[in-house]
């Protein structure tokens, strides 16, 4: 049964960015999780987390590096050494990792090769340091516009040829449902290609229950898996003016009930 990480980037931003972890704990959270490293206290995250009990379940280590350019392969693969040792002491086993922006005029197998390549050569860090990556694909209709990999179809495709187990998908249900639909299907036909979930409502990125999609039909069919990892929370803020929405914030329980995070208490 997967477990709840709150995204620390997108909920409790009422208050000082270390602040959230506490927040996130005593909202119910299993984990908490972020995006990128350089713009942080590395050392203020870490003293919060221990302070609250709660694990850091995915970070960004090496973002930022187009993967679609085989020519950054040296450049990503420093980046990842440097991103795995902040990773080992926030002792945070999944890193987070997107593609970059698709290169106008290259051929998309060329693209797609170079990803490959990139994964390919930084395999053996993540093995050694026992840490999973996790791809991104993006959804570019509404949000990420030029982004390469939209579709989860070609992220299991790459993750197949790099064929290495510390390497899965993040399958975002909120991107996921904006570029392609059929999400039951193809979340139970490739569960053992995803490592991390990120969930919202659509339209908007908010609240589940705000939008279209049926939570407790997906998570029922996830449960039914053998996932046992981590859904990160990621929405935004529906109507901070709405009481009962004061904070960005819904940790799920299974089934129809959901309970709300109120980031003032």
């Amino acid at each position: 049964m997967s477990k709840f990480s709150v995204c620390i980037e997108t909920i409790f931003k009422e208050v000082d960015f270390v602040d959230r972890i506490s927040k996130a704990k005593e909202a119910g959270a299993d984990a908490f999780e972020f995006w990128g490293y350089d713009n942080k206290d590395v050392d203020a995250v870490n003293k919060a987390r221990k302070d609250a009990d709660l694990p850091l379940a995915a970070m960004s280590a090496a973002g930022g590096i187009p993967l679609v350019d085989a020519a950054n392969k040296e450049k990503y693969v420093e980046a990842m050494k440097a991103g795995l040792e902040v990773a080992k002491k926030l002792e945070c086993a999944t890193v987070l990792q997107t593609v970059g922006q698709e290169i106008e005029g290259v051929p998309r197998e060329t693209q797609h090769a170079a990803i490959v390549e990139c994964l390919r050569a930084v395999a053996p860090l993540l093995a050694d340091a026992g840490v999973t990556l996790v791809l991104e694909p993006l959804n570019i209709l509404v949000n990420h516009k030029g982004y390469y990999l939209d579709k989860s179809s070609e992220g299991f495709d790459i993750l197949r040829e790099v064929d290495h187990p510390n390497m899965k998908l993040l399958y975002d249900i909120y991107h996921q449902q904006i570029t392609e639909g059929n999400l039951i299907d193809t979340i139970t036909a490739n569960i053992d290609l995803i490592g991390h979930f990120h969930m919202a409502d659509v339209p908007g990125r908010h609240e589940p229950g705000t939008g279209e999609l049926n939570y407790a039909n997906i998570f029922k069919a996830i449960d039914e898996t053998a996932y046992d990892k981590y859904v990160g929370i990621a929405h935004r803020r529906f109507d901070a003016g709405r009481e009962g929405h004061d904070c960005a914030g819904v940790i799920g329980v299974r089934g129809l009930e959901w309970g709300s995070i109120d980031c003032n208490v």
